[in-house]
């Protein structure tokens, strides 16, 4: 049986939410291993000059406790 764990990661990017979901999980498995999967629960982007222009995530990581 596998026990899992689940932290709450948030993250940034200038290019995208999907990028910003991937900064999440890059910055997450420099000390974190085993990770399973990753689910967004929020998204949300701050507005400059009447354009988007930092994309922000909340997610969750799913991994596997040894």
């Amino acid at each position: 049986m596998a026990i899992l764990k689940v932290i709450e990661v948030l993250a940034n990017s200038n290019k995208g939410w999907e990028d910003a979901a991937k900064n999440a999980v890059e910055q997450a498995s420099k000390t974190v291993k085993n990770i399973r999967s990753v689910y967004i629960k929020e998204q949300s982007a701050t507005v400059t000059d009447g354009k988007l222009s930092d994309y922000r995530v909340n997610v969750k990581i799913t991994f596997e406790v040894n």
